[in-house]
């Protein structure tokens, strides 16, 4: 099925957010389950994800780059330090670029591809919490099996 409209409903964030809270390797690194979400909130350190800023959407009809947003919080009492938080979002992104392996999931769309988007940055809030941001251009189409 070519059906161009599909496009709307390819949800990138929400196909890496759900691939990224259940990888074993990501709930080790951030310490147990319920460290992934779209927001910023406890447990920390929590990896947010989120649409990015950037991306390539191609011709609108079938395959697009978006890009997606990671961001990892770290506690606002400031732990863990710089070069931990570094190597979990380095973790995370990997574990992320796993997913054009895995088998397609009903709802979601067909990922190919994975690459960073630039580079890793440190990005501490305003409050000092710790936060390190990347991103991720998620080349992908529609799953035909929903579409």
């Amino acid at each position: 099925m070519n059906d161009a409209y599909a496009l709307a409903d390819a949800d990138e964030v929400a196909a890496v957010l759900a691939w990224l809270a259940e990888h074993p390797k990501v709930t080790e690194a951030l310490g147990g389950p319920g460290h992934v979400s779209g927001t910023r909130e406890a447990p920390w350190p929590h990896l947010r994800v989120a649409a990015g800023p950037g991306g390539d959407l191609g011709t609108l009809t079938w395959r697009t780059e978006p890009e997606v947003s990671l961001e990892l919080f770290g506690d606002p009492g400031g732990w863990p330090g710089p070069a931990a938080l570094s190597r979990i979002l380095k973790l995370c992104a990997v574990a992320a670029a796993e997913l054009p392996e895995a088998p397609p999931t009903p709802g979601l769309p067909i990922i190919s591809g994975v690459r960073p988007s630039g580079v890793l940055l440190e990005s501490p809030l305003e409050t000092g919490q710790p936060r390190w941001v990347m991103g991720l251009l998620i080349t992908q189409h529609p799953n035909p099996e929903t579409s």
